[in-house]
Protein backbone atom coordinates (compact mmCIF):
# COMPACT_ATOMS: atom_id res chain seq x y z
CA UNK A 1 0.00 0.00 0.00
CA UNK A 2 1.41 3.32 -0.84
CA UNK A 3 2.17 5.47 2.42
CA UNK A 4 -0.20 8.91 2.09
CA UNK A 5 2.03 12.17 1.76
CA UNK A 6 2.91 14.25 4.72
CA UNK A 7 3.68 13.97 8.09
CA UNK A 8 0.75 13.55 11.00
CA UNK A 9 0.80 16.99 12.84
CA UNK A 10 -1.80 18.09 15.26
CA UNK A 11 -2.52 22.04 15.93
CA UNK A 12 -3.52 25.07 14.67
CA UNK A 13 -1.55 27.77 13.14
CA UNK A 14 -2.55 31.52 12.63
CA UNK A 15 -1.82 32.94 9.23
CA UNK A 16 -1.49 36.54 9.02
CA UNK A 17 -2.95 36.44 5.17
CA UNK A 18 -1.50 38.37 2.48
CA UNK A 19 -3.17 40.01 -0.03
CA UNK A 20 -3.75 38.29 -3.54
CA UNK A 21 -4.12 34.81 -2.01
CA UNK A 22 -7.10 32.59 -1.41
CA UNK A 23 -7.20 30.77 1.61
CA UNK A 24 -6.93 27.60 -0.20
CA UNK A 25 -3.61 28.68 -1.65
CA UNK A 26 -2.46 30.00 1.70
CA UNK A 27 -3.65 26.37 3.00
CA UNK A 28 -1.82 24.58 0.12
CA UNK A 29 1.17 26.31 0.70
CA UNK A 30 1.41 25.81 4.21
CA UNK A 31 0.42 22.09 4.58
CA UNK A 32 3.66 21.97 2.07
CA UNK A 33 6.09 23.80 4.12
CA UNK A 34 4.70 21.49 7.56
CA UNK A 35 4.70 18.60 4.93
CA UNK A 36 1.91 18.13 7.00
CA UNK A 37 -0.71 15.14 6.14
CA UNK A 38 -3.94 17.13 6.54
CA UNK A 39 -4.90 20.91 6.87
CA UNK A 40 -7.84 23.22 6.84
CA UNK A 41 -8.97 26.47 7.41
CA UNK A 42 -11.63 28.15 10.01
CA UNK A 43 -13.10 30.50 7.43
CA UNK A 44 -12.30 31.80 3.52
CA UNK A 45 -10.93 35.18 3.27
CA UNK A 46 -11.36 37.06 0.26
CA UNK A 47 -7.96 36.91 -2.19
CA UNK A 48 -8.34 40.86 -1.55
CA UNK A 49 -8.54 40.76 2.10
CA UNK A 50 -5.70 40.36 5.14
CA UNK A 51 -5.46 38.99 8.15
CA UNK A 52 -6.16 36.28 10.67
CA UNK A 53 -6.67 32.56 8.78
CA UNK A 54 -6.58 29.93 10.99
CA UNK A 55 -5.40 26.89 9.25
CA UNK A 56 -5.80 23.30 11.49
CA UNK A 57 -3.84 20.16 11.31
CA UNK A 58 -4.82 16.78 11.57
CA UNK A 59 -7.06 16.57 15.12
CA UNK A 60 -7.74 19.56 15.03
CA UNK A 61 -9.86 19.90 12.06
CA UNK A 62 -12.32 18.47 14.65
CA UNK A 63 -12.49 21.49 15.84
CA UNK A 64 -13.03 23.81 12.57
CA UNK A 65 -16.85 24.00 13.13
CA UNK A 66 -16.34 26.08 16.58
CA UNK A 67 -13.50 28.04 14.69
CA UNK A 68 -16.41 29.75 12.59
CA UNK A 69 -19.18 29.81 14.54
CA UNK A 70 -16.92 32.35 16.56
CA UNK A 71 -17.06 35.55 17.16
CA UNK A 72 -15.27 37.74 14.42
CA UNK A 73 -13.92 41.22 14.08
CA UNK A 74 -12.82 43.29 10.96
CA UNK A 75 -11.98 46.82 9.96
CA UNK A 76 -12.83 47.36 6.31
CA UNK A 77 -12.35 50.24 4.04
CA UNK A 78 -15.67 51.63 1.98
CA UNK A 79 -14.49 53.57 -1.02
CA UNK A 80 -17.59 55.51 -1.77
CA UNK A 81 -19.22 56.55 -4.83
CA UNK A 82 -18.23 53.57 -7.03
CA UNK A 83 -20.36 50.09 -7.17
CA UNK A 84 -18.30 46.94 -8.24
CA UNK A 85 -19.93 43.60 -9.25
CA UNK A 86 -17.95 41.94 -7.05
CA UNK A 87 -18.69 44.24 -4.06
CA UNK A 88 -15.02 44.92 -3.50
CA UNK A 89 -11.73 46.79 -5.51
CA UNK A 90 -11.30 43.92 -7.70
CA UNK A 91 -14.46 44.37 -9.73
CA UNK A 92 -16.24 46.41 -12.62
CA UNK A 93 -17.66 49.58 -12.16
CA UNK A 94 -21.36 48.73 -12.24
CA UNK A 95 -22.51 52.58 -11.15
CA UNK A 96 -21.44 55.63 -9.86
CA UNK A 97 -22.39 58.37 -7.15
CA UNK A 98 -21.78 62.31 -6.83
CA UNK A 99 -23.26 61.67 -3.08
CA UNK A 100 -20.96 61.69 -0.14
CA UNK A 101 -22.31 61.26 2.97
CA UNK A 102 -21.42 63.02 5.79
CA UNK A 103 -20.45 61.59 9.15
CA UNK A 104 -23.97 62.10 10.89
CA UNK A 105 -25.61 60.23 7.76
CA UNK A 106 -23.21 57.19 8.28
CA UNK A 107 -24.25 57.56 12.22
CA UNK A 108 -27.90 57.21 11.68
CA UNK A 109 -27.95 54.70 9.55
CA UNK A 110 -25.47 52.05 11.26
CA UNK A 111 -28.27 50.64 14.20
CA UNK A 112 -30.69 49.12 11.01
CA UNK A 113 -27.18 47.22 10.68
CA UNK A 114 -26.87 45.80 14.56
CA UNK A 115 -27.98 43.06 15.82
CA UNK A 116 -30.15 40.38 13.81
CA UNK A 117 -30.40 41.25 10.29
CA UNK A 118 -31.24 39.57 6.50
CA UNK A 119 -28.26 40.33 4.10
CA UNK A 120 -28.36 39.80 0.71
CA UNK A 121 -24.51 37.86 -0.38
CA UNK A 122 -22.73 39.25 -3.15
CA UNK A 123 -22.92 37.55 -6.69
CA UNK A 124 -19.31 37.03 -6.33
CA UNK A 125 -19.51 34.33 -3.71
CA UNK A 126 -19.43 30.09 -3.42
CA UNK A 127 -22.68 29.86 -2.57
CA UNK A 128 -24.55 27.53 -4.82
CA UNK A 129 -27.27 28.09 -6.66
CA UNK A 130 -28.93 24.99 -8.29
CA UNK A 131 -25.78 23.04 -7.83
CA UNK A 132 -23.53 25.99 -9.45
CA UNK A 133 -21.35 27.80 -7.58
CA UNK A 134 -23.08 31.75 -7.42
CA UNK A 135 -19.05 33.32 -8.41
CA UNK A 136 -18.80 31.02 -11.63
CA UNK A 137 -22.56 31.88 -13.18
CA UNK A 138 -21.48 35.53 -12.50
CA UNK A 139 -18.07 35.15 -14.33
CA UNK A 140 -20.41 33.64 -17.35
CA UNK A 141 -22.80 36.30 -17.14
CA UNK A 142 -25.78 35.35 -15.38
CA UNK A 143 -25.31 36.12 -12.27
CA UNK A 144 -28.47 34.36 -9.71
CA UNK A 145 -30.76 36.94 -7.43
CA UNK A 146 -29.56 35.21 -4.19
CA UNK A 147 -32.06 35.59 -1.50
CA UNK A 148 -31.52 37.03 1.94
CA UNK A 149 -30.08 35.32 4.76
CA UNK A 150 -30.00 35.83 8.64
CA UNK A 151 -26.86 37.40 9.87
CA UNK A 152 -25.49 38.71 13.36
CA UNK A 153 -24.15 41.76 13.75
CA UNK A 154 -22.68 42.53 17.10
CA UNK A 155 -21.24 45.52 16.67
CA UNK A 156 -21.05 47.75 13.57
CA UNK A 157 -19.29 51.59 14.05
CA UNK A 158 -17.54 54.29 11.83
CA UNK A 159 -14.06 54.42 13.40
CA UNK A 160 -11.77 56.93 10.60
CA UNK A 161 -12.58 58.94 8.01
CA UNK A 162 -9.83 59.74 5.89
CA UNK A 163 -11.53 61.75 3.17
CA UNK A 164 -14.81 62.56 1.28
CA UNK A 165 -14.40 59.34 -0.51
CA UNK A 166 -13.32 56.91 2.03
CA UNK A 167 -14.78 55.61 5.14
CA UNK A 168 -13.39 53.03 7.54
CA UNK A 169 -15.53 50.74 10.04
CA UNK A 170 -15.43 47.95 12.54
CA UNK A 171 -17.47 45.10 12.49
CA UNK A 172 -17.78 42.25 14.85
CA UNK A 173 -19.99 39.70 13.51
CA UNK A 174 -21.43 35.43 13.72
CA UNK A 175 -20.87 33.02 11.15
CA UNK A 176 -21.51 33.54 7.15
CA UNK A 177 -21.23 37.80 7.47
CA UNK A 178 -20.32 38.98 4.01
CA UNK A 179 -18.11 42.90 5.01
CA UNK A 180 -18.74 43.52 1.22
CA UNK A 181 -22.26 42.98 1.40
CA UNK A 182 -22.36 45.64 4.52
CA UNK A 183 -20.34 47.98 2.80
CA UNK A 184 -22.96 48.16 -0.07
CA UNK A 185 -25.80 48.69 2.05
CA UNK A 186 -24.58 51.04 4.11
CA UNK A 187 -23.86 53.25 1.30
CA UNK A 188 -27.17 52.37 -0.34
CA UNK A 189 -29.01 53.29 3.10
CA UNK A 190 -26.65 56.62 2.82
CA UNK A 191 -28.11 57.57 -0.70
CA UNK A 192 -25.19 56.81 -2.78
CA UNK A 193 -22.96 53.84 -3.68
CA UNK A 194 -19.66 52.07 -2.39
CA UNK A 195 -17.45 49.00 -2.17
CA UNK A 196 -14.70 47.53 0.08
CA UNK A 197 -11.36 48.89 -1.03
CA UNK A 198 -9.87 47.18 1.71
CA UNK A 199 -10.01 44.54 4.20
CA UNK A 200 -9.04 42.86 7.55
CA UNK A 201 -9.47 40.33 10.40
CA UNK A 202 -8.27 41.29 13.34
CA UNK A 203 -9.83 38.40 15.61
CA UNK A 204 -11.29 34.68 15.32
CA UNK A 205 -12.99 33.43 18.00
CA UNK A 206 -10.28 32.68 20.57
CA UNK A 207 -7.34 34.03 18.34
CA UNK A 208 -6.01 37.26 18.05
CA UNK A 209 -3.55 39.30 16.24
CA UNK A 210 -1.36 38.10 18.88
CA UNK A 211 -1.37 34.42 17.64
CA UNK A 212 -0.63 35.30 14.06
CA UNK A 213 2.40 34.51 11.90
CA UNK A 214 3.02 36.36 8.61
CA UNK A 215 3.24 33.71 5.58
CA UNK A 216 6.91 34.62 4.30
CA UNK A 217 7.81 34.10 8.12
CA UNK A 218 7.27 30.57 7.82
CA UNK A 219 10.10 29.33 5.54
CA UNK A 220 12.18 26.29 5.37
CA UNK A 221 15.35 25.36 7.51
CA UNK A 222 18.61 25.54 5.56
CA UNK A 223 18.83 21.68 5.03
CA UNK A 224 15.06 22.27 3.52
CA UNK A 225 13.71 20.43 6.21
CA UNK A 226 10.13 20.95 6.96
CA UNK A 227 9.14 24.16 9.30
CA UNK A 228 9.35 22.93 12.88
CA UNK A 229 6.20 21.52 14.16
CA UNK A 230 6.33 24.11 17.50
CA UNK A 231 5.03 26.84 15.76
CA UNK A 232 1.49 25.03 16.07
CA UNK A 233 -1.06 25.79 18.93
CA UNK A 234 -2.83 23.09 20.98
CA UNK A 235 -5.87 21.46 19.28
CA UNK A 236 -7.54 22.92 22.17
CA UNK A 237 -6.57 26.62 22.11
CA UNK A 238 -9.73 26.65 19.75
CA UNK A 239 -12.09 26.09 22.40
CA UNK A 240 -10.98 27.99 24.90
CA UNK A 241 -14.21 30.73 24.58
CA UNK A 242 -16.37 27.91 25.41
CA UNK A 243 -17.35 27.47 29.12
CA UNK A 244 -15.09 24.43 30.82
CA UNK A 245 -16.58 22.03 32.84
CA UNK A 246 -14.23 19.86 35.42
CA UNK A 247 -14.86 16.30 35.21
CA UNK A 248 -12.99 13.61 37.31
CA UNK A 249 -11.17 11.06 35.24
CA UNK A 250 -13.88 8.51 35.65
CA UNK A 251 -16.17 10.62 34.08
CA UNK A 252 -13.84 11.92 31.55
CA UNK A 253 -13.00 8.17 30.78
CA UNK A 254 -17.18 7.31 30.26
CA UNK A 255 -18.07 10.10 27.87
CA UNK A 256 -14.83 8.62 25.62
CA UNK A 257 -16.85 5.29 26.01
CA UNK A 258 -19.70 7.08 24.68
CA UNK A 259 -21.41 6.87 28.00
CA UNK A 260 -23.85 9.55 29.34
CA UNK A 261 -23.44 11.30 32.61
CA UNK A 262 -26.53 12.41 34.87
CA UNK A 263 -26.49 16.23 35.31
CA UNK A 264 -27.37 16.32 38.83
CA UNK A 265 -24.31 14.52 39.52
CA UNK A 266 -22.28 17.39 38.41
CA UNK A 267 -25.02 20.31 39.36
CA UNK A 268 -22.21 21.75 41.48
CA UNK A 269 -19.53 21.86 38.90
CA UNK A 270 -22.07 22.79 35.26
CA UNK A 271 -21.01 26.00 34.51
CA UNK A 272 -23.80 28.66 34.63
CA UNK A 273 -24.16 28.95 31.08
CA UNK A 274 -23.14 26.64 27.71
CA UNK A 275 -21.85 28.18 24.35
CA UNK A 276 -24.27 31.01 23.35
CA UNK A 277 -23.82 29.47 19.97
CA UNK A 278 -23.79 25.58 19.79
CA UNK A 279 -25.11 24.83 23.20
CA UNK A 280 -22.05 22.86 24.33
CA UNK A 281 -19.63 22.84 27.21
CA UNK A 282 -15.97 22.27 26.89
CA UNK A 283 -14.96 18.76 29.48
CA UNK A 284 -11.64 18.96 31.23
CA UNK A 285 -9.77 16.15 33.02
CA UNK A 286 -7.73 18.38 34.76
CA UNK A 287 -5.84 20.63 32.39
CA UNK A 288 -6.50 18.53 29.40
CA UNK A 289 -9.32 18.90 27.19
CA UNK A 290 -11.99 15.79 26.94
CA UNK A 291 -13.82 16.96 24.58
CA UNK A 292 -17.10 19.05 23.92
CA UNK A 293 -20.32 17.68 25.14
CA UNK A 294 -23.83 19.28 25.43
CA UNK A 295 -26.31 19.07 28.66
CA UNK A 296 -29.38 17.51 27.28
CA UNK A 297 -32.46 15.39 28.78
CA UNK A 298 -31.34 15.59 32.09
CA UNK A 299 -27.75 14.09 30.61
CA UNK A 300 -24.52 15.14 29.63
CA UNK A 301 -23.52 13.67 26.73
CA UNK A 302 -20.27 13.62 23.95
CA UNK A 303 -20.82 16.21 20.84
CA UNK A 304 -16.94 15.38 19.92
CA UNK A 305 -14.20 13.63 22.12
CA UNK A 306 -10.76 14.54 21.53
Amino acid sequence: MRRKRGRPLDGWLVIDKPSGMTSTQVVGRVRYLFDAAKAGHGGTLDPLATGLLPIAFGRATKTVPYIMDGTKRYHFTLRIGEARDSDDAEGAVTATSPVRPDNAAFEAALPAFRGEIMQVPPVYSALKVGGKRSYDMARAGHAPELAARPARIDRFELIARPDADTAVFEVESGKGVYMRALARDIALACGTVGHVAALRRLNVGPFDESHAIPLDKIVPSADNAPAPPDLLLPVATALADIPALALTREEADALSFGQVIDLNQLADRMPEHTDPRSGVVRAMDGARVVGLCRPEGGWLRSVRML
